[in-house]
């Protein structure tokens, strides 16, 4: 059995402050422990249940966080950005058979965590069919387009309660809940314990109900913080100015929505 595993830092226990994401500020080591710590207790969930491979995508900024040693020796990891449109779920295919996301968090434009966000602070909502998108929502209609069922994702409550409400088949552990510039998160080693167990639960268990059904046709709009934003965005083939911070983009192809997200996100 193949897993596959995207991890991003903002929903993992305790990182409340930017400071403690970036790789230049003195905070930031503490959180790439407690990251890796949290992937790896998926990654002996997944192995308990059981897999035999399990590639890692580490999708946090550079892509260059996860402590690679302390992984089990079943994984391969993915650092760094390729450049294509599958970005937090680079190399994501149909030979996988469950779909894993760690430290995920909420959208921006909610209030579910003081670093919430989509793909870039500058962004102020996306939509995708009139449906606010976290970055979560992203990705799993991208698991979904390569019909790979997601099974499992932690981070905060925020994100969670999306999943649960996409389908509330996914199995969410919420490791921390936001509160203005504040978060109020559990401990360290009981987000591990409970993401370890949790993933074991799942990938034994509810495999095909977590399937996703991508939607036949994509209306998509992205609120850019600055006018000069969007209309940068809205020379991008298929996309448009719809007021002055918003652009708007059509079709049928999901992939197509990647794609222009590469570029206008």
């Amino acid at each position: 059995m193949k897993i596959y595993i995207s991890a991003d830092i903002e929903g993992v226990t305790g990182v409340t402050h930017w400071d403690e994401t970036e790789k230049e500020k003195p905070d930031y080591n503490e959180f790439r422990e407690q990251m890796t710590a949290e992937v790896v207790a998926a990654c002996e969930g997944a192995l308990n249940a059981g897999a035999t491979e399990i590639w890692v995508k580490d999708a946090h900024d550079t892509g260059r966080n996860i402590i690679a040693s302390k992984l089990p020796r079943e994984v391969r990891l993915i650092r760094g950005w390729s450049g294509h449109p599958f970005s937090m779920v680079q190399e994501l295919d149909h030979a996988f058979h469950g779909a894993i996301m760690i430290g995920y968090h909420s959208r921006a434009g909610s209030d579910g965590s003081p670093l919430a966000h989509t793909m870039a602070r500058g962004i102020t909502h996306v939509k995708i069919n009139e449906r606010y998108a976290s970055e979560f929502l992203l990705y799993a209609y991208t698991a979904a387009s390569v019909d790979v069922p997601l099974v499992f994702l932690s981070g905060d409550e925020g994100v969670c309660r999306e999943a649960e409400s996409l389908n509330p088949e996914i199995t969410t552990v919420p490791v921390m809940r936001g509160m203005g510039g504040s978060t109020l998160s559990i401990h360290p080693k009981l987000a591990v314990e409970r993401i370890r167990h949790e993933v074991e639960r799942t990938v034994k268990e509810k495999k095909p109900a977590c399937r996703i059904r991508l939607p036949d046709h994509f209306s998509v709009e992205v609120g850019f913080d600055t006018h000069a934003k969007a209309f940068r965005a809205s020379f991008f083939p298929g996309v448009s100015l719809k007021e002055a911070h918003t652009v708007q983009f059509e079709t049928d192809d999901y992939f197509e929505v990647l794609r222009a997200f590469l570029f206008i996100l």
